[in-house]
């Protein structure tokens, strides 16, 4: 039967099926599965019918809690209904599921599995959701690549609805969900043909209805509960037969034939390894490789987890299989064994026709949080399997040196087909080097012979961070589940990228580089650092510069360099000719931008025509000839925490530290983004001192801290650089004063936003503001001392300060510095302005979303401290229980307040009567009065502590002393505030609330008493 060749990744197949077999689909978005509930609207909105003709009712609800109300609600009333959905949006379904599972509902929810939010949370894959809801009686399906995702998205919706079981579809989140691939996608002759009408049919006529009224849901008691669950087992004994039916009608409508438990490799197997999801593509590969080399070795790939067929599981083995090792893509602590071992054990153990050799069966876990997991790690696993003794309960692909559960892997050994072409590509978050690479290989999979992969590597940050992007192609299909180590192509699309990233560790010998640099072909090697020019002379590799930036610029594209790298790839690679490659770029610019109007394709289509004739080879001397090395990561003063485990994860180094080295319970340093130096900004604000008004509007609106003002006295200013500048302040009580106005030049993003928001104008140059953008490279050094000279001047005191005029609070310093948001971000600003102003008397209660991710991500954080030490004190917990966990902390610290006074009065006649009643009835409305507090808690501590070292005290009078020093403190006003995911912010009880209010913020509030004021 003929399908539609497809270049998409699993979501968009996914997604293409559920639409055409679906109904009503009620989406929430969740990282990696947004995709898929994204096309459904899309394709919605343009009119797209599904299988019945209709266009299937698309609804965003307010959570995934509200989503899979609806799904129930949806299926109790008669339609087809799916969503979609990962990781904690998952869990928040399990109530839903277990009612769905329990009234016998046909249903399919698509799954990218990802890593649940425990010591910290992570956005990438494994199978830790969906293994916490195989207790709800959803039949659970997993694929293993692009093409199965599709194919499974179909059998999974043609088996619920004849087992009337409903079916969880999981795959690997960003592994699978976002890799492109060559595939054959299901089209709708195919998805008609697998679709049984009359179960469609009977699913409607179960729907509850007036004109056939029931009731379903009862309150049910003990007498009758137990036999009615059951009551199901035979649905769930004759569910794995049902599946087994439609993988083999699929098989003969595509060709394609899958069975419960898949078993690859030598049919005489000594050792197996059981597994499933995305890493069974690379086992596949290191199955054949091993088995060439002489060994016997087998993969056992889970297609069918729940219900779990023991039978069939155990017929899959072969008979010659002395040791097995199951391996999981999760970890349950304090389980004896992870899920699948689990299973495994037990269909072995309760198996009558158990292979006869077999002697061990071992479990270990690998790839959580999409870490990655390699034929090197795969090969580690068979040889352990060797051993007379084998570890059980083991890890592979990490160093645990705390419990000593890893496995030894050695890198060097690679299943790469050689007839494969391998890219690399850096890019920055935002700069469009995705996007291009992702049109690069639907082109070459859609215009070549060759079958096609792209993957593409994130990080949490929204923007602002490196990408990269891994391309394969070649004549064979390609089961590399797993980055490239050996490419024949690297590409380096930020000059800054070069000083402090190793890319070219993964190029291979008489590979092709191409740099995007600000420099002339005869010049740019004189600007790479020593071990650049050493790799490339030792790799011999051929190097190739562009100054991409000044052809977008001259293009009339701005920043976007994309296209421009693209038809440069292109033409290096010979793929295409260049001539074929140019054609079908311009056609991709068209389908992607022609929504945005003519003078977009035109001003793309001119940088594809500038790029070749401004992209040219360097020579490559004999000798490194280079005046300076590669930057360290983070700067040498830095503290140890940050050299040791913050840097590496900055350089890309994470997987390499070990289990010891990181936090037990998720707790980091506050305070680090300033080491980070990210030096991703072209051109930086330039101040001009003689024209300033000091408004301070520049510094509010800045929405990464970095351009900061400081108001300081003459002889402070003695031994600043020649190049710092200074103003005479102009505020009427600081006239003895100067004002300063210093940009962090290597933390900058270039948004411009302080230049637009400046309101003075050059009198005697009208394109000219007290703040104007320039190029970063000459400025950088010279701005890199004033900001350090900057950041050793003392902070101004509060006190002669106005918290309701902006003017004022630009003089506060930020504790809230340097943020992975996007550049020119709109939230930020208020965040920090929020830090300014209550900074050091702070809770947060943060919800998952953007501000969670530019405010708490790894591996470095931006809320800090001030002089004193103190700053806002965060935590994360969901998306829905923002409020609530607020709340919590407001609570806590209020009740944690009270019995300090308490404490504070029982103890008055040995602290002072004076001094207890001057502490209890403090004013703490401001500043300055917060501060005389903190000076009376660190009086109080003195008493407390000479208190405790004398003698002859009761032993209650003790036991009060040590709590109140445990919790004195308290007794200074704090500050508890939900901050959104979005980034908008409440503040509950204490805060500050009139300050906000003044300063006309756009920021809303919310007390206790439910009063609500939005400004």
């Amino acid at each position: 039967m003929p399908e539609l060749k497809a270049i998409v990744d699993a979501n968009e197949a996914v997604a293409s099926v559920a639409y055409q077999t679906n109904e009503v689909i009620a989406i929430y978005p969740i990282t990696p599965s947004s995709a898929m509930g994204e096309w459904a609207d899309q394709w919605a909105s343009e009119g797209r019918l599904n299988l019945w003709g209709c266009i299937p009712k698309v609804i965003e609800l307010q959570s995934e809690g509200g989503a899979a109300g609806t799904v129930h609600g949806a299926l109790q009333a008669g339609a087809l209904t799916t969503t979609f959905t990962a990781s904690q949006g998952l869990l928040l379904m399990i109530p839903n599921m277990y009612k769905i599972a329990g009234e016998l509902t046909a249903a399919v929810i698509h799954v990218a599995a990802r890593s649940l939010a425990a010591q910290g949370l992570s956005i990438f894959g494994d199978h830790s959701d969906v293994m916490s809801t195989r207790a709800t009686g959803w039949a659970m399906l997993c694929s293993c690549s692009v093409q199965e995702a599709a194919d499974f998205a179909l059998i999974a919706q043609a088996a619920t609805l004849e087992s009337r079981i409903p079916f969880l579809h999981f795959f690997d989140g960003f592994r699978t969900s976002h890799e492109i691939n060559t595939i054959d996608l299901p089209d709708n002759v195919l998805i008609r043909t697998m679709i049984d009408e009359r179960l469609v049919a009977a699913h409607r006529q179960r729907a509850l209805s007036p004109d056939h009224p029931c009731v379903r849901g009862t309150a049910q008691n003990p007498d009758v509960y137990f036999q009615a669950r059951e009551s199901v087992n035979p649905f769930y004994r004759a569910c794995p037969t049902i599946v087994q039916n439609a993988f083999d009608q699929f098989a003969t409508l595509t060709g394609r034939q899958y069975r419960l438990y898949d078993y690859y490799g030598d049919p005489a197997a000594e050792r197996v390894i059981v597994m499933m999801g995305s890493g069974a593509e690379a086992a596949i590969e290191t199955v054949d490789a091993l088995n060439r080399s002489g060994q016997r070795v087998g993969l056992l790939r889970v297609r069918l987890f729940r219900p779990f067929a023991v039978s069939d599981f155990v017929a899959a083995l072969p008979p010659t299989v002395q040791s097995i090792a199951v391996l999981d893509r999760t970890k349950e602590p304090g389980s004896v064994g992870e899920p699948l071992y689990l299973d495994v054990v037990t269909a072995i153990a309760e198996s009558s026709i158990k292979p006869s050799k077999l002697q061990n069966v071992i479990g270990g876990r690998y790839g959580l949080s999409s870490k990655e997991f390699t034929p090197a790690m795969i090969k580690t696993v068979f040889e352990e399997l060797t051993l007379d003794r084998p570890k059980n309960h083991f890890t592979v692909g990490i160093n645990d040196d705390l419990t000593h559960t890893s496995l030894s892997v050695d890198a060097s050994f690679s299943t790469e087909d050689p007839g494969t072409m391998r890219a690399v590509f850096y890019g920055l978050g935002s700069d469009g080097t995705v996007s291009a690479n992702k049109n690069s290989i639907k082109i070459i999979g859609s215009e070549t012979d060759h079958h096609a992969q792209g993957f593409f590597v994130y990080d949490s940050k929204k923007a602002g961070s490196v990408t990269t992007s891994h391309l394969r192609f070649g004549p064979r299909p390609i089961r590399s589940t797993y980055l490239i180590s050996r490419a024949s192509f690297v590409a380096c699309h930020q000059f800054p990228f070069i000083e402090r990233i190793d890319m070219l560790r993964v190029a291979e010998p008489g590979g092709t580089f191409l740099l995007n640099a600000p420099f002339d072909a005869d010049d740019v090697w004189n600007h790479l650092p020593r071990e650049v020019q050493q790799e490339i002379i030792d790799n011999k590799l051929r190097f190739f510069t562009i100054d991409a930036d000044r052809v977008a610029r001259e293009s009339g594209l701005g920043g976007r360099i994309n296209t421009i790298m693209q038809t440069c790839f292109f033409a290096l690679t010979n793929v295409l000719s260049r001539e074929a490659a140019i054609v079908a770029i311009k056609a991709t610019i068209s389908k992607s931008y022609g929504k945005r109007g003519a003078v977009i394709v035109d001003r793309n289509h001119a940088g594809v025509d500038a790029a070749l004739s401004n992209l040219h080879e360097v020579r490559v001397p004999a000798t490194v000839t280079g005046a300076f090395d590669r930057k360290p990561t983070v700067p040498l003063d830095a503290p140890d925490f940050v050299q040791r485990i913050t840097a590496p994860m900055i350089a890309g180094n994470g997987d390499l530290l070990p289990v010891s080295a990181l936090p037990c319970d998720g707790t980091y340093p506050t305070g680090t983004t300033r080491w980070e130096k990210r030096n991703i900004a072209d051109e930086i604000p330039v101040w001009d001192e003689k024209i300033c008004i000091q408004c301070g509007k520049c510094v509010f609106v800045c929405p990464h801290s970095v351009i900061r003002a400081q108001i300081a006295a003459p002889d402070e200013l003695a031994d600043a650089p020649d190049s710092f500048k200074s103003a005479a302040a102009r505020w009427p009580d600081l006239k003895d004063q100067m004002y300063v106005l210093q940009v962090a030049p290597e933390d900058c993003t270039g948004c411009g936003l302080c230049v637009e928001v400046c309101p003075v104008k050059n009198k005697s140059e009208a394109r000219l503001k007290a703040l104007n953008m320039t190029p970063v490279a000459p400025l950088c050094e010279q701005e890199r001392g004033n900001w350090d000279f900057f950041l050793g001047l003392h902070e101004n005191h509060r006190e002669q300060l106005r918290p309701n005029n902006v003017k004022d609070v630009q003089l506060f310093p930020p504790l809230f510095e340097f943020s992975g948001a996007c550049a020119g971000c709109g939230e930020t600003p208020y965040l920090k302005a929020l830090s300014q102003l209550f900074g050091d008397r702070l809770l947060i209660a943060n919800a998952t979303g953007c501000s969670s991710i530019y405010g708490g991500n790894l591996p470095t954080t931006p809320w800090s401290v001030n002089e004193a030490g103190r700053g806002p004190a965060w935590s994360n917990s969901l998306f829905e229980d923002n409020a609530e966990f607020g709340l919590g902390m407001r609570l806590a610290v209020d009740h944690q307040a009270e019995m300090a006074r308490l404490l504070l009065k029982s103890l008055a006649s040995y602290i002072g009567d004076d001094f207890v009643t001057e502490m209890l009835a403090a004013d703490q409305s401001n500043d300055a009065n917060i501060r005389q507090q903190r000076e009376r808690v660190a009086a109080l501590r003195q008493k407390l502590r000479a208190l405790l070292d004398s003698n002859g005290h009761p032993a209650a009078t003790a036991i009060a002393a040590t709590n109140l020093l445990q919790l004195a403190d308290m007794l200074v006003r704090k500050s508890v505030w939900i901050v959104g995911g979005d980034g908008w912010a409440y503040d509950i009880g204490y805060g500050g609330l009139d300050h906000v209010l003044a300063t006309g913020h756009n920021v809303k509030v919310l007390v206790l008493d439910t009063e609500v004021y939005s400004n």
